[in-house]
Parts: structure tokens; C-alpha cells; sequence
């Protein structure tokens, strides 16, 4: 529960960050979305972000693209040899849904490498909640993840505020590099450095 509840969360958003340094022009456009919802010196809350269809659009892309859990916990181990999908399975073998193959697939997501949340947009009633096996970062059926939903509704709220209050910027002397490694989770090789610049107007004296 730790494990889950902790580590996961904060690499999702930091997945999400990295791309929004990346891709200046999706960042500024979540920005509008956020303006357009919460009035000037009005921080976002919980209930603000179930109408922002764009930020619930970076955060699908981002899973797609980056799921902190490519393997999902669904290990089966097979106790007598089977064909499944034309494959044969010998007695014995444990068998895991690797999510990030299925994320990364050309004949399932048209140009799979590339970070575009508007192919969420176009279909604003995808569900990544299980009920779509396309993307199913917190598994499907009776062992789905407990804590999903309050997963998601705290990274749509870190993201939002981060965003909200600062523009994020690359560092110069530190460039964003989305090479992946696998732990516990999915995580960036190198640790996210951005330079947040202040979107509040400098006070006036």
C-alpha cells in the first residue's frame, strides 16, 4: 500500500512534467484550460479538475506513454500446458500483462512514440480504468487497483497547481532525457531538472 500509494504518484507526475517541457505548446494550452476554469488567484481544487477534459487528456497520454506499472501484477502461473493466442504455454510458466507493450503498439495507438494528448481529446469518453484493455495502467476486473481513483485524482491535482503557478522551463545545462529504466516502477534514467518560472505578475512597489 506504501509502495503503490507513494512511488507510483509522484513518478506519474513526474513523467507528466517532463513532457510538458518538451512540449511547450501542450503546456500552454493545459494553462488556457486551467485560466478558463479557475478565475485569477484562485488555486485549483479536487472538484475544478473534472472540468478540465484537457488535463484528463495529458495525464491518459502520459500513462500511455509512461506507465509507471509496465508490468501489471496479474501473474498467472499455468498449471497444465495451453494454447493461448496460438502461443503455447508449458505447465509451470508465470505469465504477466506487459502494459507497456500494449501502449507502444502501431496497430493499436497510430505513431505510439509520439506525446499527443489530443488523441484523448478526440475520444473523451476513453477510460482508463480497466474497462478499455488498451490502456489499463491499474489492471481490469476483480484485482484492479484499489487505489486507482484517488491515484489519478491527486496526480490531476499536483499537475493542475504545478501548472497553474509556474510555466516550466528546461535547464540549459541539464536537458530533459526521457530514457526509461525499470525498477519497482517505470522510472526516468535521470531525474527530472526544469526551471519553474513564476506566472503570477512581479509585484509593484
Amino acid at each position: 500500500m506504501i509502495f503503490r500509494g507513494t512511488d507510483t504518484t509522484a513518478i506519474l507526475t513526474e513523467w507528466a512534467l517532463a513532457e510538458l517541457v518538451l512540449n511547450p505548446d501542450v503546456q500552454r494550452k493545459l494553462q488556457s484550460e486551467i485560466d478558463s476554469v479557475c478565475p485569477a488567484g484562485q488555486p485549483v481544487r479536487d472538484s475544478d479538475t473534472e472540468r478540465m477534459p484537457y488535463l484528463q487528456a495529458v495525464i491518459n497520454e502520459t500513462l500511455r506513454l509512461h506507465p509507471p506499472g509496465p508490468l501489471l501484477s496479474w501473474a498467472r502461473l499455468a498449471t497444465h500446458d495451453v494454447e493461448i493466442s496460438g502461443y503455447h504455454v508449458p505447465a509451470g510458466t508465470s505469465a504477466m500483462v506487459n502494459m507497456w507493450a500494449i501502449t507502444h503498439d502501431p496497430s493499436i495507438w497510430p505513431n505510439p512514440e509520439a506525446f499527443d494528448p489530443e488523441r484523448f481529446v478526440e475520444n473523451k469518453s476513453f477510460d482508463v480504468r480497466g474497462i478499455d484493455l488498451r490502456l489499463a495502467p491499474f489492471g481490469a476486473g476483480r484485482r484492479v487497483c484499489p487505489g486507482r481513483a484517488l491515484g489519478l485524482a491527486t496526480v490531476k491535482l499536483w499537475i493542475a497547481r504545478l501548472v497553474q503557478e509556474f510555466s516550466w522551463m528546461p535547464c540549459e545545462d541539464s536537458p530533459v532525457d526521457l530514457s526509461e529504466v525499470l525498477k519497482l516502477s517505470c522510472e526516468m534514467v535521470n531525474p527530472l531538472k526544469a526551471r519553474p518560472v513564476s506566472r503570477r505578475p512581479a509585484a509593484t512597489h
